[in-house]
């Protein structure tokens, strides 16, 4: 195993008291040797600040005055970090202890993997282990409407998903990226789009590295737990500031990624989505039209962007449209040596816990 690599953790806070401390100590207690730790906060004003001063001595920390948003703040984390690996990490995400060394591990196995991820599980909103155990998240994948949803979201956890395996992309609540990855795809200086400002930046990065002729590699071995607040069919219950940016960005992740033979392929799909979407907006949650005035401001920019993740597009259309289907699509992973976990391992290391 790679010890010597160097693993950045990142994190952005706002308005994270309720999770903070255990986060930050379920990184402390990784048995990853070579770690480093810096976190972002948002201008908080639940307390999040009075918490991170406890932690000023062993990891890296910076208050922002003003909220910048979930992509620029990552991107100020991910600027002051110098690990080969950037760990992106959620403050409401618990890691087991072999989180970081099991992620880095199937790094080993493929260099244009620029995207590790492990087993996320669900936790409550007060950071316990519901009743049932819930997956939260295997990777993501897009279905031909341009929806992103998780892979296992909400089932039940009955051990299943238990190869390693290619996916589309990860969840950036606890997504290890490849340093070399980050660079290669970044567009204007910005690995997270800043437009995007809170939600599908995950997405967007996800669907570029794939452009760019990158992988996503799942392993069952890493696990963690996850509250996730935003699920399909809870649009009601968040923030319509949430609601706005999902809207816009939704918009934005494909004037600047989609290619013109998904577009041709999915037209009818994309089109019925669009039209739920615009109807919402027009009846009932009129705070989203924003969206479309942000999306026709910024036009001459978001097009920019486009040409050139287009000229360096390194895969073909064929390729790309073979993702986006309404079942989660995979690929095996072929592990050999060292690295090769059978499926009886990874049960046994799964029912041991």
């Amino acid at each position: 195993m790679a010890f010597n690599d160097l693993v950045s953790v990142t994190i952005v806070t706002y308005n994270s008291g309720r999770f903070i401390r255990r986060c930050l100590e379920s990184v402390l207690a990784q048995d990853y040797p070579n770690l480093e730790i810096v976190v972002i906060d948002n201008a908080s004003s639940d307390g999040t600040t009075d918490i991170l001063e406890h932690f000023e001595e062993r990891c890296e920390i910076v208050y922002n005055q003003e909220n910048i948003g979930f992509a620029a703040a990552q991107n100020q984390a991910i600027g002051l970090s110098s690990g080969e690996w950037v760990l992106t990490l959620n403050p409401d995400v618990l890691l087991e202890t072999d989180f970081v060394s099991m992620l880095v591990q199937a790094g080993q196995v493929d260099k244009k993997a620029g995207t590790i991820c492990g087993k996320l599980l669900s936790l409550t909103s007060n950071f316990d282990l519901p009743e049932q155990a819930l997956v939260d998240s295997t990777g993501i994948y897009f279905t031909p409407m341009l929806r992103h949803l998780d892979r296992g979201s909400q089932e039940i956890d009955r051990g299943h998903y238990l190869k390693h395996e290619y996916v589309f992309g990860a969840t950036a609540a606890a997504a290890l990226y490849r340093r070399k990855m980050i660079l290669d795809i970044a567009v204007e200086g910005e690995f997270f789009d800043t437009d995007f400002f809170v939600y599908r930046e995950d997405a967007d990065v996800a669907w570029r590295a794939q452009l760019l002729g990158w992988r996503c590699l799942y392993t069952p071995l890493a696990r963690g737990y996850h509250v996730r607040s935003v699920l399909p069919g809870n649009r009601r219950a968040l923030p319509s500031a949430i609601n706005m940016h999902s809207v816009k960005n939704r918009f934005l992740m494909r004037i600047k990624n989609i290619t013109p033979s998904l577009y041709r392929r999915h037209l009818l799909s994309i089109t019925f989505r669009d039209a739920v979407v615009l109807g919402c907006c027009l009846v009932r949650e009129h705070s989203s039209l924003k969206a479309f005035g942000y999306v026709l401001k910024n036009w001459k920019r978001v097009l920019a962007k486009r040409r050139e993740i287009m000229g360096r597009k390194r895969v073909s259309d064929e390729y790309m449209d073979s993702w986006f289907r309404y079942e989660p699509v995979s690929h095996p992973v072929r592990i050999s040596g060292k690295f090769a976990a059978s499926r009886t391992t990874v049960r046994q290391r799964t029912a041991s816990r």
